[in-house]
């Protein structure tokens, strides 16, 4: 199994993003379609929701509608409003500090993952993110110094609201501080159960655990994995091992002769990473963000790519996984 990871930059939606669009769009309109059309929203509600809960990202989702070819149901896609439910692993966790750190693994099948790390000023603003969903984001870093991601939150609720993706995009295009990302995650409607942590470069953190049947509960929580409060989907917390993940991190953090560089060695070892490939939560990647530097590094057992907002480069990685390959133990 592979995956080329892409790097690219580019100020304002163009060229290169609409290679992107092109290259994944048959994947998605088959994915988007799968409960047929009836089941999306239309355009037009698409588009009045993300005037009244995004109303500042109208202008690049219109550009983005228009480099798309203006069809509809490219168009319903992109505003990511009640899109089909779709679930993800991962494990993520805040470095506190005067140089506070967010890291994660991104746990789902490589096959279904875009590989995209874009930098972009679509709105005036850095934003260094993977990408999701075409624009969206399942992490990244803006030259403000926050920084966010998502894991799954392990309930089977469907709702009405956006895809994550779009609305951590949201933040990170218009957000400053973990206050602000707060702020939206408060107001913002989420279609499934996610829980975003965040962290600024003052080390100002939080763990926003959203439901799309309840409000969103702000905590001071440093680390997150798949179940909120409790455990409400048996089968998927078993499969996924999230208490185990969630207790791992929590020792780790606990320990007082804990580095970041041994905390990073720990999410490239069981039990935060996993190589369940072939039941679609096998890790994709491990990100480290840090905010006052505004940079990003993604991590792999045999090797890393760093990058960063002020020094970007172009590229690509071929990285290979193997589906149940014994990994070494975790770092005590």
């Amino acid at each position: 199994m592979e995956l080329q990871f892409r790097a690219i930059a580019e100020d304002r939606p163009g060229a290169k993003w609409g290679a992107v669009f092109h290259e994944h769009w048959p994947a998605y309109r088959h994915w988007f379609l799968s409960e047929g059309i009836e089941a999306r929203p239309t355009y037009r509600q698409c588009r009045v929701q993300l005037a009244k809960f995004m109303p500042e990202i109208l202008p690049t989702y219109d550009r983005l509608c228009e480099m798309a070819g203006g069809g509809d149901t490219a168009a319903r896609f992109l505003s990511l409003y009640r899109p089909p439910p779709y679930i993800t692993g991962c494990s993520q966790a805040v470095w506190p500090g005067d140089e506070p750190i967010l890291i994660r693994n991104y746990d789902y099948s490589p096959a279904l993952c875009e590989g995209v790390i874009m930098l972009s000023r679509w709105n005036g603003r850095a934003v260094l993110a993977m990408v999701d969903c075409l624009w969206g984001a399942l992490d990244g870093i803006n030259e403000a110094g926050l920084a966010v991601s998502l894991t799954f939150g392990g309930r089977r609720v469907v709702g009405d609201g956006f895809g994550i993706p779009v609305i951590i995009r949201y933040i990170l295009e218009f957000c400053d501080t973990t206050a602000d990302a707060v702020e939206v995650l408060r107001r913002v409607p989420s279609h499934m159960a996610y829980n975003v942590t965040m962290v600024d470069k003052s080390g100002a953190f939080a763990t926003a655990l959203l439901s799309p049947d309840g409000e969103t509960q702000i905590t001071q929580l440093p680390i997150a994995a798949n179940h909120q409060l409790h455990i409400d989907w048996h089968r998927f917390a078993r499969a996924t091992a999230t208490l185990e993940r969630e207790r791992f991190l929590y020792f780790r953090l606990q320990d007082q002769t804990m580095t970041p560089e041994r905390l990073t060695e720990c999410f490239l070892r069981p039990p935060l990473y996993t190589t369940a490939y072939g039941r679609g939560f096998g890790t994709v990647y491990t990100a480290v963000y840090r905010p006052d530097l505004g940079l990003a590094c993604y991590h792999w057992p045999d090797g890393s790519w760093k990058q960063s907002i002020d020094h970007f480069s172009e590229g690509l990685r071929r990285q290979r996984f193997y589906p149940d390959q014994p990994i070494p133990q975790a770092i005590s």
